[in-house]
């Protein structure tokens, strides 16, 4: 078989099992996401072997210490992809649920019933603990998955998939519900992005090549989250000491993910006392500083920011500063070079914030809050599928209802239309 002939028969496998998933009970769902847990924590010691394969490949290739942190996997982290499962069946089923029952003058009930989507394509880069997060959303919404993860993480993946089809199987689910893609040829994308009739949304998950080529190619609708340039604003009102703790958090506590802060904006009239404090602290934790030329007159030792750090989605352990006048220009700042991820404000002005709140439209606003917490399992999603800067169909971390969509539904006593 040609790789266009084996992706389209995942494809087919998918559509058909998906339409068996779509009328699971919730209680079976939440028991195949409880075997499927118990399943990863059983062959930890097996998944670590196969991921420490795909680890020697990439020391060897001289991967980028962030790429290294997002494919590593730990005894540890394998416990905290099956506690994610759990997380994920103890969430409310939102499949079937109706919502929004109304009378028309004829006497028809008209309602709005949630169902799943149905077959959902994952196309990701190096994190291999997507294949167990986007597995157990997918099947808890009722939905097939097809999983097809990047080179660098081949035998992890392999090996995850392997793993939890094993509870699927002795359940007497359709296997073909959650499918890992395991060639690495390119050429399997491609293939997988013409398959509109088969597969109904597509997730990528990574750099924003990868994401601006499957947007790029697909005949399936894409879910795109580009890049996350996430943005910090200290007020004038701030809390310095709550301040420096929120920065130090965004930025060094996992410098290679979306949510890590990139960009710190800091009021004029604070600068000259928080800047040097918020500097020396971040050198402690390694971070190379680059500012603007007001930061660099207050710190003369900063590296010179240029335009080009402003739209900047460094994933590692350097920051961009600005001074800015005030609310005015650094919200003008967001705007401007926000990927429309997560911003943050530190303020005790309530007025204040809650302007921020109205005015900033990312996809995730804080207030006093770290930019890390823009998470799904941080936000009380369980896990997250992706993270959506596209406002159509879902905006933000996807949990499970962003995985469904509604029907309507129509309840009459023998209506016809005159």
């Amino acid at each position: 078989m040609s790789i266009g002939e084996q992706m389209l028969a995942v494809a087919e496998a998918a559509k058909q099992a998906s339409r068996d998933m779509a009328i699971l009970s919730s209680a079976t769902k939440n028991q195949l996401l409880l075997n499927m847990a118990t399943a990863l924590e059983d062959h930890s010691a097996r998944i670590c072997a196969e991921n420490e394969r795909d680890l020697c490949v990439a020391r060897e290739n001289n991967m980028a210490a962030a790429m290294l942190d997002r494919l590593t996997l730990t005894p540890e982290r394998v416990v905290a992809m099956a506690d994610g499962l759990r997380e994920v069946a103890l969430l409310p089923d939102p499949v079937g649920e109706i919502s929004g029952m109304w009378l028309r003058p004829n006497g028809i009930k008209v309602g709005r019933q949630r169902i799943p989507l149905g077959v959902i394509g994952i196309i990701y880069e190096s994190r291999p603990n997507v294949t167990a997060d986007a597995a157990g959303l997918c099947l808890k919404s009722g939905n097939a998955v097809i999983l097809r993860g990047g080179s660098e993480a081949i035998h992890s993946n392999r090996a995850i998939g392997a793993i939890l089809q094993q509870p699927l199987e002795s359940m007497g689910l359709p296997q073909a519900a959650l499918q890992v893609i395991t060639t690495s040829d390119r050429e399997a994308v491609a293939e997988l992005l013409q398959l509109d009739e088969q597969i109904d949304l597509i997730i990528p998950r990574g750099g924003e090549g990868l994401i601006r080529y499957v947007a790029n190619n697909s005949r399936i609708p894409v879910i795109k989250h580009y890049k996350g340039v996430c943005h910090t604003y200290v007020d004038v009102a701030a809390d310095l000491r709550m301040a420096e703790q929120i920065c130090l958090n965004a930025k060094v506590q996992r410098p290679g993910v979306c949510n890590a802060m990139e960009t710190l904006l800091v009021h004029r009239d604070v600068a000259t006392t928080f800047l040097p404090q918020i500097v020396s602290a971040m050198r402690q934790s390694g971070v190379e500083m680059r500012g603007c030329e007001a930061a660099r007159k207050i710190v003369k030792d900063l590296v010179p920011a240029t335009e080009e750090d402003w739209a900047a989605e460094y994933l590692e352990l350097i920051l961009a500063v600005r001074v800015v006048a005030d609310y005015e220009q650094a919200r003008q700042h967001i705007e401007t070079y926000s990927s429309l991820h997560t911003e943050v404000i530190v303020t005790n002005d309530y007025r204040l914030s809650q302007r921020f709140l109205r005015e900033i439209n990312s996809s995730v606003v804080m207030v006093n809050a770290s930019s890390r917490f823009s998470d799904g399992n941080q936000l009380g999603l369980g896990a997250e599928i992706g993270i959506s800067t596209s406002k159509l169909h879902s905006f933000g971390p996807m949990g499970l209802e962003d995985l469904t969509t509604r029907k309507f539904i129509v309840l009459g006593d023998g209506q016809i239309r005159e």
